[in-house]
């Protein structure tokens, strides 16, 4: 998440009351999570066992509960609960605006665009030409949609990233101040659920084509000409290159890499990184030759069993 205007070091410091290490002037130019931060972003850490990750990450500004030599050409900033102070930032720099019209007033909708009944957008949402959107969807705040963009009855852009932290009173929320981002010629079929980026942009690549009843989780990033049949679930984090063929009721676990013209049969558990160009099913999911082969040994081993038996 960018920030409209550069701020400094001391400008963000002052706005969470917290101490800071740096040059007062330091320049800061957004926040982002550890997988999505650039040059000027804050990033935050607040366990030990993640602290070099941040600190050595290509975020400049590291938001941490422990004052601990800064990296040059970096800064810090001291805080007793960075997961508290980086909600704070983006509560202050992308607050929740309401809703004051089922189409807001700053929403931009491109030629020969058709809006069916009972379709709300939001704030700042755009809309490219030659799309078709039906009657019941829902397109949260800041939501970019490419040209010629059909999206079914149900489909919500935009709702909030499923990311808590586990406290000893409560599950305490990650706000999202990210977005949804859908490119040219994607169709998203009927009650689908694509969440809001964290800080970044959840991503639907161009000529993309979603069944009915998908969930894609916050910052996942869809590439070109994918795909999805329905009831799948991705978590988020999710890379799913160029080209992946992804069949029905398949989950996918979060922070992992679907390689280019990867095929997953329906129903598999994706729990680890899959290479391209190859074919999966089963849970785990793994390769169509090897499943196949694995199956074939539990089919024998009954009759191994037996033959065991009639040696005793």
């Amino acid at each position: 998440m960018k920030f409209s205007t550069p701020q400094t070091l001391k400008g963000i410091a002052n706005i969470l009351d917290c101490k800071y290490v740096g040059d007062d002037t330091f320049p800061v130019l957004g926040l982002n999570e550890i997988h999505v931060v650039q040059p000027g972003d804050i990033v935050f850490v607040d366990h030990p066992k993640y602290y070099d990750k941040a600190l050595q990450s290509l975020a400049t500004i590291v938001l941490i509960n422990k004052e601990v030599a800064c990296p040059e050409g970096k800064a810090l900033l001291i805080s007793d609960d960075p997961f508290r102070d980086f909600n704070a930032l983006i509560n202050h720099f992308n607050p929740f605006v309401a809703a004051t019209a089922v189409i807001a007033d700053s929403a931009k909708i491109g030629n020969h665009t058709i809006i069916q009944p009972n379709v709300f957008i939001g704030n700042n949402v755009e809309i490219g030409d030659d799309c078709l959107i039906h009657p019941n969807v829902t397109i949260y705040d800041n939501i970019k949609i490419g040209n010629n963009v059909t999206i079914h009855s149900g489909t919500v852009l935009g709702a909030d990233a499923f990311y808590y932290k586990n406290r000893p009173e409560k599950f305490d929320k990650l706000l999202s101040g990210g977005n949804v981002v859908i490119e040219d010629n994607v169709d998203i079929g009927a009650l689908c659920s694509i969440d809001s980026g964290v800080t970044a942009s959840t991503t639907i690549g161009e000529g993309t084509k979603l069944d009915n009843q998908v969930h894609v989780g916050h910052d996942t990033v869809i590439g070109k000409r994918c795909l999805i049949a329905s009831q799948v679930g991705i978590a988020g984090c999710v890379l799913v290159e160029d080209f992946v063929t992804i069949w029905g009721q398949v989950g996918i676990t979060s922070g992992i890499t679907i390689g280019e013209k990867a095929v997953i049969s329906a129903q598999s558990g994706v729990s680890k990184s899959l290479p391209g160009h190859k074919s999966y099913f089963g849970t785990p999911a793994d390769e169509f030759r090897k499943k196949y082969k694995e199956l074939a040994s539990i089919r024998l081993i009954p009759d191994i069993i037996d033959k065991l038996d009639r040696i005793k």
